[in-house]
Formats: C-alpha cells, structure tokens, sequence
C-alpha cells in the first residue's frame, strides 16, 4: 500500500478536473439496512432495477461487483451553481431544467476521464490493474462511499455536500484491484439544525433519516417516471421540466461555498437552463433528438420531457399558453402528453372551454378523454 502511489493518483484526477478524490475500502455498507427499509417502504416507486435481489446483493458487497477490489478511488466534479435562492420570478412562459444537465451528459463525458484515471495507475505499477468504473449507473452506494472517502457528509435532503465546496457535484468512483491508503471518513454532521431544504421542498419528499421519498420527488417525477404524473403531486411540480435544484440552491452551503463556474464540459447549452415553454410543447421527435442530442434531457424520451412542459404550462396557469395547449391537443400523436395538456387547459381560464369541448368530440383515448372531462368540470 503506497502514500506515493495514491497521491499520485489523486493529483493525476484532480489534473483532469475532479476536484474532490478520496480513497475508501470495499467493505460492506454500515447503512445498507438503511437502504433495504428504504427498499421495503416502497420510496424507490416505479424504479425496480433497484429492488432485485442481485442488485441487493451487489450494493452490500463491491467485491460481488469486482472480485478483486481492494479499494474504491471516489471522485466529484463540479457542474454551474444555479441562482441561490430559487427564483419564483419565472415568467409564465419559461420552464426550468436542473444546472446539472445545462451542458454535456455525464454519464458518457465522463467515462473517457475516468479510462484515463486508469490507463495513468496502469503506467504507474506496469501492469494491469483488475478495475469497474461508475458514474452513477452502477450498484453501489455511491453516495455513502463517498462519504466513507472523505468527501463530504450526507445532508438532510440525502446530498453528499462538501465542507469547502457545497454540494453541486457529479460524483464517480473506480473500483481497483489495488491497494491504496484510505481516506478518513467525513463523520460529523454540519446540517446542525437546519432545516431549510426539508421546509423548502414542495412535494415534501425528504424525509427524517436522510433519504427520500422518491416517488414523490420531482426529479424522480420529471426523469424517471414514464406514465401519468399523479394528480396531486402536478401543481407541486412549478415549472420544472427536468430535474430539480430547490433542495440544493436553499441550502447554506451552497450559498456559501459553491463555486458559480463548474468544469467547462457542463457549461448551459443556449436554451437549456431557461425554456420557452410554448415553443417546447411543439417540439417533433426529429427537434427533440437534435436539440438535446448529448444532453441528460435525452433521458426523459420525447414524450416524458413533453408530459412535464405540459404540467409546467398548467402551472404557469396563464390564458397566453392556451393557442400553443389547444394545438398539442388537436395535433400531438402520444396519448400521455395530450392527457397532461388536458390537464393544463383545464388550469388555464375559462378561454381554454372550447378547445377542450371540440377534443372531447374526436379523443378516442380513454385516459385522455378522462383528463378532458376533468379539466372541463374545473372550469365550470
């Protein structure tokens, strides 16, 4: 086990834009029974994948994933600080996306640095290392390793936030067949008795242990869900079309310490971090793929990033969205967003009856005539 080595290593990420890197070991989660009641609560909602016995088993144990893990290298890179607080300034025809998904998708930028990281340890030891690497796909608790690595420690609202730096961080991690010094855990609580993220979330998803109510969260909403957004959980949504910031940009830490300027690669794409709400809603599938080619946005397909426009516009609850509803619920093929755009009319003002009445006359999907009908009887 080398202080050379690791060192080595950490300046080598630190060179290649990580600003945090620590070192932990393979052991087995202390909170994984955490994690399991989370599991057994049902707070993961529609996301299965994390359920399964074999993703259980792989997330107790890194060495299920990598025999012959002998340490973990966790890495942070920071991404643009949103405005601190959140703005309800918003104009009725803008929506918002989440800073983390303003610039290039990291799932994939950051792969390439990651390989990089190892073809470095490679070089240094001259031989090859048995090795996994994540960012945020893989079955690992990567929050809590990072936490285990020195990182930062877990917030209220279930961010892993940095003393120094706050908590506007992607976080990845390398699994290596390779011993390295670890780091000392970050293991006091600095959220003291704040609780400004809890009071300021709308769908008061985060609950008292640190973690949350997923299925009520609005990134789980606006990302991961594929079907109908719940009627109660819409009007808490805002304006938000993908992802969500309000828990981070509250939180002092941030307000304090986070820098404006993330690394270059996930600096906003033009027209991404503020939307013409309006305009989206007529996006084809050909301009959808187009502008968010490369863009976390992809994620939520056409017709989920669409659904949440929709709900957006209904929040916005302006008679000047009405034309561009009226013609996504004459003119747009997917049952799920006309549905929502029913919904959305429904919230606009009594100008938006007729355009609902003549859908009622053609609509032929159930679940979307339901949402006219609905809609039409709020507005009488």
């Amino acid at each position: 086990m080398s202080i050379e080595l690791t060192q080595q290593i950490k300046e080598h990420a630190i060179s290649l834009g990580f600003d945090l890197v620590g070192v932990t070991t393979p052991d087995s989660p202390p909170h994984l029974d955490a994690y399991v009641d989370w599991l057994d609560a049902g707070y993961h909602g529609d996301m299965g994948f994390l359920a399964t016995e074999r993703a259980q088993q792989r997330r107790a144990d890194p060495r299920s994933i990598l025999p012959e893990c002998e340490s973990i290298l966790v890495l942070g890179i920071p991404y643009d600080k949103p405005a601190s607080p959140p703005s309800d300034e918003l104009h009725p025809s803008q929506g918002q996306i989440a800073a983390y998904a303003w610039g290039a998708d990291y799932h994939e930028t950051l792969k390439s640095r990651l390989k990089q990281i190892i073809a470095f340890i490679e070089e240094q030891v001259g031989a090859v290392v048995p090795n996994r690497y994540y960012t945020d796909t893989g079955p690992i608790l990567e929050r809590e390793l990072a936490q285990r690595a020195g990182l930062g420690w877990i917030g209220k609202n279930s961010m892993l936030i940095n003393p120094q730096r706050g908590s506007y961080y992607l976080l990845a991690e390398i699994l290596l067949g390779l011993p390295l010094v670890p780091d000392a855990p970050i293991s006091t609580d600095h959220c003291g008795t704040c609780t400004l993220c809890i009071e300021a979330c709308p769908t008061d998803c985060i609950l008292d242990d640190r973690t949350l109510n997923a299925s009520r969260c609005i990134s789980y909403l606006s990302i991961e869900l594929k079907d109908a957004i719940p009627l109660d959980l819409r009007p808490k949504m805002g304006q938000w079309v993908f992802g969500c910031d309000i828990c981070q940009q509250v939180c002092p830490w941030n307000i304090r310490f986070a820098s404006e300027r993330g690394d270059p690669e996930f600096a906003p794409r033009t027209e991404v971090p503020i939307v013409d709400l309006p305009k989206e809603l007529s996006l084809s599938t050909q301009e959808f793929n187009r502008k968010f080619k490369g863009s976390p946005v992809k994620r939520a397909k056409r017709r989920g990033y669409l659904r949440n426009v929709a709900v957006a516009l209904g929040n916005a609850a302006q008679s000047s969205n009405i034309p561009a509803l009226s013609r996504a619920l004459e003119r747009e093929p997917e049952p799920l967003v006309r549905a929502h755009v029913a919904w959305s009319l429904g919230r606009s003002g009594a100008e938006a009856k007729p355009a609902l009445e003549r859908a009622l006359q053609t609509e032929e999907d159930q679940e979307v005539r339901k949402e006219i009908e609905r809609a039409l009887a709020h507005l009488i």
